[in-house]
């Protein structure tokens, strides 16, 4: 399976998510692969962390930019699933990788500034379906306020419901500071002690994988 998470703005969360999907996928015994291909190298430098503190399961990365498709098929022929981090941008690397994905997941935060981006994400993905008939896409609520008196999230469900060519996932991810404490130092939040947000990442990867108990 391969796994895309890209968005047409950046910092709304892309690395996060892939990392945390990738380290709580490995712990599921899922042979799992990250594709860096942002030349941030927020994922790369993250597994680097992740392997110089000896922190298990490892979670392979390999950094690619250009037309990455062919490096997704070889990949997944090597592993059961590749969790690609798409730099934020419309880019020749989102591109060819939405053009084999099975799946892509579009972080994005509840502000308006954010959520205006998303037309043109919905677009790609039309045009993405010209060639990859059987992708699915879905939007993911992220870096939401965490105090529930703030509308942004319902205000932004009802936004995301014009978009046909994404659903909405069920899960929201918060914006929490134990999921920045992990990035920096090579974790995935389901290993630290923080229940809320180790809750928010297995039912994001619930949602979205087949994993045995």
């Amino acid at each position: 399976m391969i796994v895309l998470i890209g968005a047409e703005k950046g910092g709304v969360g892309k690395s996060t998510l892939a990392t945390n999907l990738a380290v709580h996928l490995a712990h599921h015994s899922v042979d799992v692969a990250v594709l860096d291909t942002d030349g941030q190298a927020t994922c790369a430098r993250f597994v680097e962390r992740r392997d110089e503190a000896g922190i298990l399961p490892s979670v392979p990365c390999v950094q690619r930019t250009g037309d990455v498709a062919s490096t997704l098929r070889d990949l997944s022929r090597r592993y059961q699933v590749i969790v690609i981090d798409a730099g934020g941008r419309d880019s020749r690397e989102m591109r060819s990788a939405m053009a084999v994905a099975n799946l892509m997941l579009v972080p994005t935060k509840a502000s308006q500034a954010d959520l205006e981006t998303l037309p043109k994400v919905n677009e790609l993905i039309g045009l993405a379906r010209g060639l990859n008939p059987d992708l699915k896409a879905s939007a993911v609520l992220s870096m939401a306020p965490s105090n529930p008196i703030i509308r942004e999230v319902e205000d932004a469900r009802e936004l995301l419901a014009q978009f046909e060519q994404m659903e909405l996932a069920d899960t929201v991810i918060r914006d929490r500071k134990v999921y920045r404490d992990a990035l920096l130092s090579g974790h995935g939040v389901v290993e630290l002690n923080n229940s809320q947000a180790r809750a928010e990442i297995q039912l994001l990867a619930q949602e979205f994988f087949e994993l045995q108990p």
